[in-house]
């Protein structure tokens, strides 16, 4: 049997729909869509950057994951709305409850993309291509927002397909026309190709995907040792992946977050920390692992950046023990300059049952520890985030749970927002 791969894109996710719930929920008559408008965080808590931005947006040169302020530059007129990431996961969650209705092999790629394996359900609705356009167009009329979508016969063409034009579209890419659609591409184009990379092979003349694809691999390999091989694949069309239902296990769990003030004192900075080490340690709990090794970043005012990590003696999940960790590295690496930005992040995953060398100069009850968070846990999922806080967390502006997505992008009132 031929395989019948979808991969199937919002179109501007976010703004998508935070339009839609406007339109439909809010009395709005202004569709953000249509107007020169974005997604951006709090330019007050320093994280104003744009999250997604609208076609008209686009056309003034606004792009994701700049600078508020540097869209403004290029679109004074711009209209900001604040995230909702309450409501994209909630429209995510009807999105692809839509397309398990078309198969039973539906793999999330991310909040507003997915993988469909076509294969054995598509003949029950028509041809590929009439599949595609009954599954997006029913997305639009139940659901309010637009969809691309991308079929070929495996993974990576897929997705190379659904990112042509857009939006609101379905486009092929099957093996016989990667020559005409996908080899003229810029190679930058190319799933897996990130911008060092594109900088690479630019500096050695490939600037397209064809040139890539006629590239001698072991020359690409010497360059960009196994990515090069890799990618060499891709720019061929090869990928071997199959579309699973099971999302692949963590290699590892962190946070960050980046403070609305520098911090320059360690007191401040411990807080932050221990902050990010309950989020992380209760993450590692949830999925029952533990973490072999703990990092932490920093990001100073100036934008630099640097990291340092930690093998532990035994794998953990406790939240104490992994911020006594991050504690010691934070003052290993920190050279006094005022921080802008802290990270906590963990790999070495381990399953299965967890067992620990008892040490004679062992001065923290474990089990003890254990059974602290794991009711700490309890007590939060059944009566929400806040409902046990640290005692040092009491009157201070640093949220007890950080990192992730913040507190203030998780939800919008409404009432303070100028609908139109």
């Amino acid at each position: 049997m031929n395989k019948i791969i979808f991969h199937i894109d919002v179109n501007s996710a976010f703004l998508s729909w935070e339009a839609v719930y406007r339109l439909a929920h809010k009395g709005g008559k202004q569709d953000l869509r249509l107007i020169a408008s974005a997604v951006g965080g709090d330019v007050t808590l320093r994280h104003g950057i744009i999250l997604a931005k609208s076609i008209p947006a686009k056309r003034y040169g606004v792009k994701t994951g700049e600078a508020i302020w540097e869209a403004k530059m290029k679109c004074p007129g711009l209209v900001l709305v604040p995230p909702n990431y309450g409501l994209y996961e909630s429209c995510s969650a009807a999105f692809m409850e839509i397309l398990r209705d078309y198969s039973d092999t539906v793999e999330q790629y991310s909040i507003d993309e997915a993988y469909v394996d076509m294969s054995a359900s598509c003949h029950l609705f028509g041809t590929p291509e009439e599949t595609a356009a009954g599954i997006k167009e029913r997305i639009y009329e139940t659901l309010g927002f637009t969809v691309n979508v991308g079929i070929s016969d495996n993974k990576l063409l897929a997705k190379m397909a659904s990112d042509f034009q857009k939006p609101d579209r379905v486009h092929t890419l099957y093996p016989e026309e990667i020559k005409e659609k996908m080899w003229p591409l810029p190679v930058s184009d190319l799933f897996f190709v990130g911008r060092a990379t594109a900088k690479k092979l630019f500096s050695v003349g490939i600037r397209t995907i064809g040139e890539l694809a006629a590239a001698d691999p072991e020359w690409l390999k010497g360059i960009l040792k196994k990515h090069g091989e890799v990618i060499w694949g891709f720019a061929n069309g090869v990928d071997f992946s199959g579309v699973s239902m099971e999302p692949e296990a963590n290699k590892g769990y962190g946070n960050s977050t980046t403070m609305p003030y520098d911090v320059t004192d360690v007191e401040t900075a411990d807080k932050v920390l221990l902050a990010l080490c309950e989020t992380v340690a209760a993450r590692l709990r949830m999925d029952q692992v533990r973490a072999g090794v703990i990092s932490v970043g920093i990001r100073y005012w100036d934008l630099s950046h640097v990291s340092h990590q930690k093998v532990l003696c035994d794998a953990t999940n406790l939240t104490v023990e992994i911020y006594k960790a991050a504690r010691g590295l934070f003052r290993e690496l920190w050279n006094g300059k005022p921080v802008r930005h802290l990270g906590v992040r963990t790999a070495r995953i381990k399953g299965g049952e967890a067992y620990r060398q008892s040490g004679f100069f062992d001065e923290d009850d474990y089990d003890k520890l254990s059974r602290l968070d794991e009711t700490i846990d309890d007590i939060r999922n059944c009566f929400g985030m806040d409902a046990v806080k640290r005692a040092v967390f009491l009157g201070q502006s640093i949220d007890h749970m950080s990192g992730g997505i913040s507190r203030e992008k998780r939800s919008v009132d409404y009432d303070k927002e100028e609908i139109q």
